[in-house]
């Protein structure tokens, strides 16, 4: 049955989400939800569903926007444009699942569908210089891979699986929908699509024909790059499922390294800029000053002129972060902050009141020891 729930609640994101924030929200959840991860689990396999459905129509300009204006009822009511999602049955969904990342496959040579492993994702944490300089960074994660004992097949060694007796090999059953208005072909429940069953299961694997296992790579970080940009590496991801190729064969899903970049104790990131906060004096503001700047490669001396402003912005070239294509520098944007003194000393204080003089400012006067506030209140 279609979800009442909002399709941008069910996918997590703002109904102003462009299609690869869309399709990044779908990708995450279908992996987390995808029945192959949650065997058994009634509520992972609707919600696998539900994202299916919500994905199916955010992507689609067209629907997208009838949802925006008429939401539900505009989609099951308008004419040939409406959304039908009762029509779609399993393979439908698996079909569009596979078409974003892997599972189902691509199409080889003569249009023939190649097994495609599943995408995985993980996170790596940089600091500023690696993003000046590029870096490599060991990643660890864990992935399911082809069971060596039985070769994926999840039989015993020396048993054969037997042909499901529920779908007679077929590995897809038949299921009436409301009332009887319509049925959906859906992957066998006894096989799981397999078209087989196994008596004898593997003892590693227990009959599920992978294992789960560990696997670390280094992973090149290119210099310039953004805050949650991502480097892919291609297959290193999962094998093709075993309800399509119980063996792996086929193509391995990609890697996605997320990329996390550590906030910097000085600088702030704007784009491939760098901006700082640079605290001066109130009289080098006054009289102006040479002050060093601290870049991420050293110092570089600026000029303050006289009369500089507190939040006056001073601009280094190429002193910021490299692009990610093109390689050119950003700049590093400095952006004067004025002290003033919390304590002064005597000839100070006598200096900047003198100052005030010559500026007709009205200034709080001089106080008095403690000793002379007594006297005066206590008249003399």
């Amino acid at each position: 049955m279609p979800t009442t729930r909002d399709y941008y609640e069910v996918l997590s994101v703002e109904r102003t989400a462009d299609a690869d924030e869309i399709k990044r929200a779908y990708r995450r959840l279908a992996m987390k939800y995808h029945p192959d991860r949650n065997p058994g689990d009634a509520e992972a396999e609707a919600a696998f569903k539900e994202c299916a459905e919500a994905y199916e129509v955010l992507s689609d300009d067209q629907k997208r926007q009838i949802y925006d204006q008429y939401g539900h009822e505009g989609l099951r009511g308008r004419g040939a444009a409406a959304h039908d999602f009762t029509r779609m049955n399993t393979e439908d969904i698996f079909s569009m699942f596979n078409d974003i990342f892997g599972g189902g496959g691509g199409r080889g040579r003569g249009g023939r569908r190649v097994a495609r492993g599943y995408d995985l994702e993980t996170e790596v944490t940089i600091d500023m210089m690696d993003v000046l300089n590029g870096t490599t960074k060991d990643v660890e994660f864990t992935r399911l891979d082809v069971c060596d004992t039985c070769s994926g097949s999840g039989a015993k060694p020396g048993s054969t699986p037997e042909t499901c007796a529920t779908c007679g090999g077929q590995g897809k059953v038949q299921q009436a929908g409301l009332g009887g208005m319509f049925r959906m072909v859906t992957a066998c429940p006894n096989c799981r699509g397999r078209a087989k069953t196994i008596k004898d299961k593997c003892e590693t694997c227990r009959g599920k024909g992978r294992v789960s296992k560990s696997r670390s790579l280094s992973v090149k970080i290119p210099a310039g790059i953004q805050e949650g940009q991502v480097v892919r590496v291609q297959g290193e991801g999962e094998p093709p499922s075993p309800d399509i190729s119980p063996e792996g064969q086929g193509v391995r899903g990609d890697l996605h390294v997320i990329v996390r970049v550590k906030a910097h104790e000085l600088y702030e990131r704007e784009g491939d800029h760098l901006l700082f906060e640079m605290p001066i004096g109130f009289s080098q503001a006054a009289l102006g000053a040479e002050i060093e700047v601290p870049t991420l490669e050293g110092k570089h001396t600026l000029k303050i002129p006289s009369g500089t402003q507190h939040g006056a912005i001073f601009r280094i070239r190429g002193e910021g972060t490299p692009n990610l294509r093109s390689g050119s520098r950003g700049d590093l944007i400095v952006v004067t902050k004025i002290e003033i003194p919390k304590k002064l000393s005597k000839q100070q204080e006598k200096i900047l009141r003198e100052f005030a003089e010559t500026e007709d400012k009205s200034v709080l006067p001089e106080s008095h020891g403690f000793l002379d506030k007594i006297r005066d209140m206590l008249g003399g």
